[in-house]
């Protein structure tokens, strides 16, 4: 094992383990007394650390490895994508969060009952899982990777499946006891470490390389293998292929982000715990801005490593290490290899900081799904009736098999990733579009039109999971026998899939009394909270 780390980098590292420690002892020291207080802190978070906290479980372990390498790779036409983002929450802020308030809804998906049933809405959070699994066993196969490289300087798979394995089980013990009080309050830490450590990336980067910011500039817009400007920002092209351009943004990264702060459990569950629905929308609008320049930090370091590795005679001869492990790894790769001691180590902690972010964030919205969606309902069909703790401990339950499932889907998007040989962040973005797809079909349908019903909810979302999977360039080729199959970007997949699954949830007949008897039911086993789910009157 060739570790790179000094004295002083071991000392940054400890100190690190150290605030994480004490930081998860004293924010569990406020246990929850029930699910709901476990699950949304009894709508007590203010609204400036929830907007914190949801710009790092947006971003984190994607960013800090995906920014750089997209950056390394390509061009700035990621950044124009946020314009969608934008689009997405404003959208969201007016249409949904209030919904979501009024109806005090848990889950995100309590919204779906008053309209088509209990069994609709298990279904959209059964999909809901599927694709959370996929989407952040994604992000922590990419935290893996750097945590695979700082430990044994190379992405060998017994060597991630390792990582893997030490960041499912921090996340874990960190997340266990306090609930989303305490994913907040840690993710509010975690933001700032790995946001701080790119900052100090890109100061060191600057003084390394011995050329002016001109220069920089100059050699950026006209790369040497005379291909386009690495600085483009905006890119008007037409092109099935290419997931950045301009026509991608106003529609498939508007949907894209309309089910990510609106329909996903990961994001909604932080927005929730505001104290209103007006703090909620700020949360939402406020961590969007936060997005741009956050991610124009990490793309910056992509174009800085590529000016550090491929234009030499900007360097002046400086020697400079060949990156190993291909592209995906040129960023640990500095950092461990070129970056000064002391900031090796800071920067080290900052790629765990994004990863447990992202981790625990997941843990905990999908132990509320499973707990609230379905276990819940499971025991009020048995006419089983549980204390308030036993459904605190049933999420811890829920948070230890959720961790399991995302670990094993971390080490299958390891061999996933390598087949396709796609961007980091295009990856973590592609995978999500599984579970998207549907969901927003549903959604639409629900909010826009008085069709649909349980059956065809359930009929929905499947099609918008088979319909994307279908679209992939290796189902096609299989189906086909085409070796070069045209390659359909991941916004055009959810457009698609969106229309396919809005498209089928219409053909329902609504039945009005279906979601009442459910109402009734579920009101007569369980007053207290069945007061959380009022009646839709749209």
């Amino acid at each position: 094992m060739e570790l790179q780390f000094t004295g002083l980098d071991w000392g940054i590292f400890a100190l690190y383990l150290a605030i994480l420690v004490v930081s998860a002892w004293f924010f569990s020291q406020s246990r929850s007394k029930d699910s709901r207080d476990y699950f949304l802190a009894h709508n007590s978070m203010p609204m400036w650390m929830v907007a914190i906290s949801t710009l790092a479980t947006t971003q984190s372990a994607a960013t800090f490895l995906g920014g750089p390498d997209l950056g390394y790779r390509g061009d700035l036409t990621y950044l124009f994508t946020n314009v969608g983002a934008i689009i997405a929450a404003i959208i969201v802020a007016r249409l949904l969060i209030p919904r979501f308030y009024s109806s005090r809804v848990t889950t995100v998906y309590e919204l779906l009952q008053s309209r088509y049933g209990g069994k609709a809405k298990r279904r959209a959070g059964s999909i809901y899982l599927l694709g959370r699994v996929f989407a952040s066993g994604a992000r922590l196969y990419m935290a893996a990777i750097a945590v695979s490289m700082i430990l044994f300087n190379d992405i060998a798979a017994d060597h991630v499946i390792t990582a893997v394995v030490l960041l499912t089980a921090a996340g874990l013990l960190q997340t266990l006891i306090g609930g989303v009080r305490s994913v907040i309050q840690s993710d509010v830490i975690q933001c700032m470490v790995y946001v701080s450590a790119a900052l100090a990336v890109v100061a060191v980067l600057l003084a390394q390389i011995p050329a002016d910011m001109g220069q920089i500039l100059s050699a950026l817009s006209t790369p040497q293998d005379g291909g386009t400007s690495k600085l483009a920002l905006v890119d008007t092209s037409w092109n099935l292929s290419d997931p950045f351009n301009l026509w991608a943004t106003l529609t498939g990264f508007v949907l894209l982000n309309i089910a990510a702060f609106g329909l996903d459990q990961d994001v909604t569950q932080r927005i929730l715990t505001c104290k209103t629905a007006r703090d909620g929308a700020r949360a939402v609008l406020y961590s969007v801005m936060m997005v741009v320049p956050v991610m124009a930090v990490f793309m910056g370091i992509g174009l800085l490593l590529h000016i550090f590795y491929q234009n030499p005679q900007l360097m002046a001869g400086a020697a400079v290490s060949e990156p190993t492990g291909g592209d995906i790894t040129v960023f640990m790769h500095y950092v461990l290899h070129e970056m000064p001691a002391g900031l090796r180590g800071l920067v080290t902690i900052g790629v765990i900081a994004a990863a447990l972010s992202t981790l625990n964030s997941s843990l905990n919205s999908m132990a509320s799904v499973l707990t609230e969606d379905i276990y819940r309902h499971w025991l009020r069909e048995r006419n089983i009736n549980k204390s308030d703790a036993h459904f605190v401990r049933a999420g811890r339950w829920g948070m230890a098999i959720v961790a399991s499932a995302l670990g094993g889907m971390a080490i299958l998007c390891f061999f996933w990733q390598q087949i396709s040989d796609l961007p980091l962040i295009t990856f973590a973005l592609s995978v999500m579009v599984f579970a998207y797809s549907g969901l927003l079909g549903v959604f639409f349908t629900a909010l826009f039109t008085a069709r649909g019903n349980a059956r065809s909810v359930g009929w929905a979302l499947a099609m918008g999971f088979l319909v994307t999977l279908l679209q992939q360039p290796w189902m096609i080729t299989m189906l086909t026998g085409n070796e070069q199959p045209l390659v359909i970007a991941f916004p055009w997949q959810l457009c698609l899939g969106t229309l396919v699954s809005f498209a089928v949830c219409n053909l329902g007949k609504p039945i009005p009394e279906e979601a009442t008897q459910e109402l009734a039911k579920a009101r007569a086993e369980n007053p207290t909270d069945s007061k959380q789910i009022q009646p839709d009157a749209g």
